[in-house]
């Protein structure tokens, strides 16, 4: 793809950040290799921004605001060009998780995104249909150990997650990494704000079979539910659909195994790998 189609295809939000840099950039009188050379980076890592042939890392913005002095100019682009490192689909649920003062979250097929570790999050990215680039695979997992944030802001969001056994012996990523990442549960399930629970498989039917679902409760006291699937989302705010869902989410954590025996659960399968 010619350097021309890569600039037109790249979202918005990169190329308006190409365009600054670059502006900055000429303003300054250097060039992209003397640019590099301040930034500790190459004259052709600077061309691949400029040209959005690649998208800026937190790591390359920083070190551009310094080299420049832009006085933030660059740097207040972060938090937009995350945005754009998610699927389209995605974007307005991140946007409202950020913000969110609680989350509770049922999930069948894999691990909760925000419990993840690295490895896990490849292995989960690695494995999509049609299949993703490397880069693209690496940008992902950025952006979702990125979302942990929020459980380190002031207010804490709080986290009530319920995840099908299935979803926990589902071994993505092989023996060691599900061990990593049972630990790392654990750990979490150790949090203030975490409150993990696990729907055993001998729990034949109970009322999360129709699928995934996660509450979300705002700082103003709204409440909207998200339902996603194949690419699609579906955030929903009428108040008699989130109260279904609300009643429905209630009902599945009286059903699930309680907190503390959920943790010895997962420590049970961590001690099968």
């Amino acid at each position: 793809m010619s350097q021309s189609k890569k600039k037109d295809s790249a979202p918005p939000t990169v190329q308006y950040f190409a365009a600054v840099l670059r502006l900055l950039r000429e303003r300054a009188c250097l060039t992209q290799d003397e640019l590099g050379a301040l930034m500790s980076y190459t004259g052709s890592a600077v061309s691949a921004v400029e040209t959005c042939a690649k998208p800026p890392t937190d790591e390359f913005i920083d070190a551009a605001e310094k080299a420049l002095d832009a006085g933030g100019l660059l740097r207040s682009a972060i938090t937009y060009l995350r945005l754009e490192r998610y699927p389209a689909h995605f974007q307005g649920f991140v946007q409202l998780e950020q913000a969110a003062l609680s989350l509770s979250s049922y999930c069948t097929q894999l691990i909760h995104g925000l419990l993840q570790t690295q490895e896990y999050a490849r292995a989960v990215l690695d494995s999509a249909f049609p299949p993703l680039e490397g880069e693209e695979i690496e940008q992902l997992v950025e952006a979702r150990i990125e979302r942990k944030s929020l459980f380190d802001r002031k207010p804490m969001a709080v986290l009530n997650v319920v995840m099908e056994e299935g979803a926990l012996r589902r071994r993505m990523g092989g023996r060691e990494v599900m061990r990593d990442q049972y630990a790392h549960l654990i750990e979490c399930a150790s949090r203030p704000n975490v409150v993990m629970q696990v729907m055993p498989n001998s729990r034949a039917g109970h009322a999360g079979l129709q699928g995934p679902m996660t509450m979300i409760e705002t700082a103003d006291d709204t409440s909207v539910a998200y339902l996603e699937g194949h690419g699609k989302s579906i955030l929903m705010s009428k108040p008699d659909e989130v109260g279904v869902l609300s009643r429905r989410y209630a009902m599945i954590r009286s059903q699930a195994l309680g907190p503390e025996e959920s943790v010895g659960f997962i420590r049970e399968l961590m001690g099968q790998l």
